[in-house]
């Protein structure tokens, strides 16, 4: 019921939304008259601030049109290589003339599924472009999956990897960020057990919950405090009959949008405070890093709701794999059986996401890769999002990455 209450609602603010936007055009475009009135900043500025906390977010695009190689630019093209019910394996496929001869190593960017679109981590592959070939996970908002795709559980996003990993070659690196490092882990685990000749060169792991124990978090937390059931019952709601996906049980994007705005109510509201008075200043730069930012965080997607519940008991509820205790069709994961593949954990100083230790806790679990293919990086200074994005992504972390994977 909260869904279709919730689908009413935004009903009835898209006059009110269509309405701000039009009154904010209104009163700033030099084409209006009314743009030269007295207070017309202030009103233009206040119409697109209600515009922009009422409206509908959707997936942002890609947007990345080209890439710059030995100081020349290089088109980039978006290919579907893999389309799966819940998520597309989308390549980067950049001029083939002028990157034939390099032989720049390929890699498999695993995104998380966990609310935001798989375009948050734009600047993680805006970054790796120009020396890598580049593949990502993009998964697809479960109220676009028709029933009759079945459900999606948290053992299948480890087999979609393993397919991920095996339509690549061996000759893949695998960079997952944030929620898929436990999935990874666990399908690179099973794929060594079976001595899999498409096992990986190297797997890096981002900020990841492998051993949620470890500095517990406000996300940790809530996950431990909660039963189970609570889960199941405040969360999970049915998709209402306007999208493909009708009656497929979710967690809806918009309550995870809730969730993340209330980890940080004060930084939010005083983002939206600055972004309005940068309208009075006619501050553009600023107001348009805003915008770009905020549009990319509140489009949101529903998570499949047998994944999220999985997540919630074997990832944090019950620490299976740090415990051992994961079985994944009646196999155990275990880590310890990777021996072929290198490892690089990166963690942030001040992630408030997943704690310190979380990742770097799959070096002492993969205790089967040696010690000198094996190692940890703590970005000074980063906190979740500053591990896979913004500058000290782009000058200290992503070039560690590159020589670890070169290496590999």
């Amino acid at each position: 019921m909260l869904y279709q209450l919730h689908e009413m609602q935004r009903a009835f603010l898209r006059p009110l939304v269509a309405f701000s936007d039009a009154g904010s055009q209104l009163f700033s475009s030099p084409y209006s008259p009314l743009a030269y009135m007295p207070m017309s900043r202030q009103l233009a500025a206040g119409y697109e601030l209600m515009h922009r906390i009422g409206k509908e977010y959707q997936k942002p695009a890609w947007g990345l049109p080209e890439t710059e190689i030995d100081g020349k630019p290089v088109r980039v093209v978006e290919a579907v290589a893999v389309d799966k019910p819940f998520c597309r394996l989308v390549h980067f496929q950049r001029d083939a003339r002028l990157v034939a001869k390099r032989k720049d190593p390929r890699v498999l960017l695993v995104a998380p599924l966990s609310g935001h679109h798989a375009t948050l981590l734009r600047d993680t592959v805006r970054a790796l472009l120009p020396a890598h070939d580049v593949y990502v996970t993009d998964w697809v908002d479960a109220r676009m999956v028709p029933l009759s795709a079945g459900p999606f559980h948290l053992d299948d996003y480890v087999t979609y990897i393993q397919e991920f990993i095996r339509e690549l070659g061996p000759d893949v690196h695998v960079i997952s960020v944030c929620q898929p490092t436990v999935p990874v882990l666990a399908a690179i685990s099973l794929l060594a057990s079976a001595n899999d000749p498409m096992q990986p060169r190297s797997m890096v792991m981002m900020g990841g919950p492998i051993d949620p124990r470890e500095s517990p978090t406000q996300v940790n937390r809530l996950a431990t405090t909660k039963s189970y059931d609570w889960f199941e019952s405040q969360l999970i709601h049915a998709v209402p009959p306007a999208y493909p996906g009708a009656g497929r049980k979710v967690y809806p994007g918009f309550l995870q949008h809730a969730g993340f705005m209330a980890m940080n109510p004060d930084r939010h509201l005083k983002s939206h405070y600055e972004f309005y008075l940068d309208l009075l200043r006619g501050d553009d730069s600023d107001a348009e890093a805003h915008r770009r930012f905020y549009d990319e965080y509140n489009a949101v997607l529903d998570m499949p709701a047998e994944f999220y519940l999985d997540t919630i008991r074997v990832v944090f509820q019950e620490s299976r794999l740090p415990e051992g205790t994961w079985e994944i069709g009646g196999q155990l994961v275990r880590p310890a059986d990777i021996r072929k593949t290198a490892l690089l954990t990166v963690e942030g100083e001040l992630d408030d996401i997943s704690g310190q230790g979380q990742t770097r806790a799959a070096i002492k679990l993969c205790s089967g890769i040696p010690a000198a293919r094996k190692t940890h990086y703590t970005a000074t200074g980063a906190g979740h999002y500053g591990i896979f994005s913004g500058r000290r992504w782009r000058e200290l972390i992503c070039p560690k990455i590159a020589a670890f994977i070169r290496a590999s």
